[in-house]
């Protein structure tokens, strides 16, 4: 059974390693950024799971996370439709498809989101693989988030299956932001859902795998 710490000690480690990730990522240059970005999807091309996906949800990177700005033409090139999160009721995500160049609104965060109708707008469930931000991550597929749950609110059911399952949960993160597994930061928690895999701008890490391993 996976640890529950609501203590403050826990919470202040959590959120010291958050802090500290958020400052690398806003130290980089722009130019490394969009270098990562170019080799994010050069990884991504390679990722077994995008052969079956007919959809792909990524995210509007913000406050210094790897951008996806290649993803939407590599996903065009692929016919897969790409889709970008809408914040719904409580802390779950739905999903909207998006095009490069269609209109973006501002959610509650300041985050740019699809201006879509309701019903234009798809449950996780639905989705094949999604590309998840994050604060830090290791190799068995624990990740930070900034801590608002609302990945691992939209993905819950994942919890209950045999991994993996669809959708597919692959972490996009610098290659700096991994941790060892026995970081005190990324203890498991009830509520966590494991990602199936991590891409950097280095390799691709299957986590799922029993030993985790990489294409890099």
């Amino acid at each position: 059974m996976p640890a529950v710490h609501p203590d403050p000690e826990f919470r202040a480690i959590r959120q010291h390693l958050r802090e500290a990730m958020r400052a690398r990522r806003a130290a980089l240059p722009a130019c490394e950024r969009l270098d990562a970005g170019h080799a994010l999807a050069q990884q991504l091309a390679l990722l077994p799971a995008l052969d079956r996906a007919h959809s792909l949800a990524g995210y509007f990177a913000c406050a210094g996370e790897l951008p996806l700005h290649e993803v939407p033409g590599l996903c065009r090139a692929c016919g897969i439709d790409y889709l970008l999160p809408v914040l719904g009721r409580g802390r779950l995500l739905r999903f909207a498809r998006w095009q490069t160049g269609a209109t973006l609104v501002g959610n509650r965060y300041g985050i740019p989101e699809p201006d879509v109708p309701e019903d234009d707008l798809l449950a996780p469930a639905a989705l094949d693989l999604v590309l998840v931000p994050l604060l830090a991550f290791d190799r068995t597929g624990m990740r930070l988030g900034s801590g608002g749950g609302y990945y691992d609110a939209s993905f819950a059911m994942l919890a209950r299956q045999r991994r993996p399952a669809r959708p597919w949960l692959c972490g996009v993160a610098y290659a700096f932001q991994e941790v060892e597994p026995a970081h005190p930061a990324l203890q498991a928690q009830v509520w966590d859902v494991r990602l199936d895999a991590v891409l950097t701008e280095r390799e691709i890490i299957l986590c799922t795998q029993a030993p985790a391993c990489t294409t890099g």
